[in-house]
């Protein structure tokens, strides 16, 4: 890859931002790319939504409208969108992207499929860098997940917001309850409200599954709304919501916190990944306070454990 610089990457449109992510989904060991990816850490742009629900429930749907709705005010958007691994060639099969359409001749609209690579939290080990990028190119940048399980609480480690789609009719608030999901969302929606009865049923039964389990560390209470994104009801109410989360995390002083906090994360996962507890061990004490840079401090993680090993 020509030396890029995170000026040229905005300034590129899709091809660029698409050879850029390529390199980062293959490997980010040479210098350049790692130059980069440390520069788009220190100038994220976007608000990072998570996605999350089961299969089915309508999140493609509703991240169309979504889509629509922030392009007509002029906001750039980008979609990470993890898949379900290709069990023979290990990538990313296509599922709901089908149903995500968007205007290959807009600019300011780009889609990105990863593969989960078995990942049950439902998101893909190289969301991170991926993402990294991304929120230094556009305005709003969406993570949409594979979809729910107890792991799925890796979505907190990429997304600033997190939204929590459930299905009228399908008993899922019930079953996220039992299973510890309702600690994840700072917006929880009923997808398909034009139901009716059941929608209101289902609306009922997450409000109050959600006054038991979430947030109750914190003056933050997460919002609970109903939509329809197939008759665009609902989707400013979701906006706003979105919005307001946001604001409660910048006025809280939270939200370079969290981010913080992801990188960190991050770092933790890919050395454990790399060089297990004991190449761990080596550097943990290094991930406390501050950090600057997390991708060229990987690679100086990596040479101090090879280094060690190695002695």
């Amino acid at each position: 890859m020509d030396h890029l610089t995170l000026e040229a990457v905005r300034d590129g449109g899709k091809r660029v931002l698409a050879q850029a992510l390529a390199e980062a989904e293959r490997a980010f060991s040479q210098a350049d790319l790692v130059a980069l990816l440390d520069q788009a850490y220190d100038n994220c742009k976007a608000h990072v939504i998570g996605f999350t629900g089961p299969p089915g429930v309508g999140k493609s749907t509703l991240i169309n409208g979504l889509i629509k709705h922030w392009r007509a005010k002029g906001k750039t958007v980008g979609v990470i969108a993890v898949d379900p691994s290709s069990q023979k060639s290990g990538g990313a099969l296509l599922g709901d992207r089908t149903r995500m359409m968007t205007d290959p001749e807009d600019q300011g609209v780009f889609v990105r499929s990863l593969a989960s690579r078995g990942q049950l939290g439902g998101v893909s080990e190289l969301t991170f860098p991926t993402l990294v990028l991304m929120r230094a190119v556009f305005d709003v940048v969406i993570v949409e997940t594979v979809g729910v399980g107890q792991s799925e609480a890796d979505i907190t480690a990429h997304a600033d917001s997190v939204v929590l789609c459930v299905q009228p009719g399908s008993g899922d608030s019930l079953q996220f309850m039992k299973s510890g999901i309702m600690e994840i969302p700072d917006i929880a929606v009923v997808t398909k409200a034009d139901i009716g009865g059941q929608a209101e049923r289902a609306l009922s039964d997450l409000v109050g599954a959600l006054s038991i389990t979430s947030h109750e560390d914190s003056d933050y209470r997460v919002q609970v709304l109903k939509l329809s994104a197939v008759k665009e009801e609902g989707l400013d109410e979701l906006v706003a919501a979105l919005n307001k989360h946001h604001d409660w995390l910048e006025s809280e002083d939270l939200l370079s916190e969290q981010r913080l906090n992801q990188a960190k994360m991050w770092l933790k996962s890919f050395v454990l990944r790399d060089f297990g507890q004991k190449g761990f061990a080596l550097v943990k004490d290094q991930l406390s306070g501050a950090i600057t840079g997390p991708f060229s401090l990987y690679q100086s993680f990596a040479n101090q454990i090879k280094v060690s090993l190695i002695n």
